[in-house]
């Protein structure tokens, strides 16, 4: 038997002296070069403009009455949420329960809330003395009356606001939270029950801390809309930093400058939250692969900053 061998292959040139030419991305620098230039456009623009009255700005800025304003609008926020969350968590139980009457209150509860505007809200608690002059606790349909309070006192504008905010809230963490529980497969629970564990251990302990990889990021979402809809109770004098913006601005008739004072309050605000919110989504995502993500921003710095390897020049090299 023959064994014929194949020529050498003098003239192919070896895999290391091939040119290696990176993909460039013509369009995304001329995309990025637009997008800068505008940028800078606009903000040398407003920065020229005197109409915006930079000294008034400045003025303002650090006021008391502005720093009131901020007190009102974070406390607002802090109970809102948690108002929205308690009661929010206890209304996707009750939609998910089997109970139909529970399932039917509850199911009335987020279809009123989410379809009626915020702002009818925020008025209706706001003007709630209109519908009735005192608050009355007692046995009802009967004359028997333990508490009497006249509604005006109770409800002041700041209660009212956070009423309104709070069921506003719940209405949509409900389903935010019925989401995420649902998002758990249902052998978890099952798993549970076989082990002996009672239904609201098995909600406490298994559920809903595997729930939580769900509802964070929405959650957090709705944490910074909260915040801006605080403004909305300006239109019942809450004293919050809307309400105190326009204060300021029906005196001095100033409202563009004082408008620049809320945005950047609200933006600074704003950011201190995504801060938390990133740092939950992180923790809540290990192990799953969407908490290990790099932000671009954090992606550009490391390149800029971390020299690449050096690619070996020849086999021989490689060798070594």
């Amino acid at each position: 038997m023959t064994t014929t061998t194949a020529p050498a292959d003098i003239d192919r040139p070896a895999p290391e002296q091939l040119t290696i030419v990176p993909l460039r991305h013509y369009g995304r620098w001329i995309a990025a070069i637009a997008a800068v230039t505008a940028l800078v456009g606009v903000a040398g623009s407003l920065a020229k403009n005197g109409n915006l009255h930079w000294e008034i700005i400045g003025h303002f800025l650090f006021a008391d009455l502005i720093f009131d304003g901020l007190v009102t609008t974070l406390w607002l926020t802090v109970a809102a949420m948690a108002l929205g969350l308690v009661l929010g968590t206890l209304v996707a139980v009750m939609r998910l329960s089997t109970n139909p009457v529970l399932y039917g209150m509850s199911s009335l509860f987020v279809w009123f809330f989410r379809g009626t505007p915020l702002l009818v809200q925020i008025i209706f608690w706001g003007y709630a003395a209109a519908l009735y002059k005192d608050v009355l606790i007692g046995i009802p349909f009967t004359d028997i009356t333990f508490i009497q309070v006249e509604t005006n006192s109770l409800l002041t504008p700041a209660i009212a606001a956070l009423l309104a905010l709070g069921l506003n809230e719940a209405a949509y963490a409900s389903e935010i939270v019925r989401a995420g529980i649902q998002s758990v497969d249902i052998g978890q629970t099952e798993a549970a029950h076989s082990l002996g564990m009672r239904p609201a251990l098995t909600m406490r302990r298994i559920v809903l801390p595997q729930a939580m990889r769900v509802i964070i990021p929405p959650m957090g979402n709705e944490t910074i809309n909260m915040l801006k809809m605080t403004a909305l109770v300006s239109i019942i004098s809450a004293h919050d930093l809307m309400s105190n913006i326009q204060d300021v601005y029906a005196q001095n008739y100033q409202v563009i400058p004082m408008l620049v004072v809320a945005s950047i309050w609200y933006l600074a605000l704003v950011t201190l939250l995504s801060i938390p919110q990133a740092w939950l989504e992180r923790r809540y995502g290990r192990g799953s692969g969407h908490g290990e993500r790099v932000s671009p921003l954090r992606r550009m710095f490391a390149g800029a900053v971390t020299r690449p390897a050096r690619r070996p020049k020849n086999a021989k090299e490689t060798a070594l």
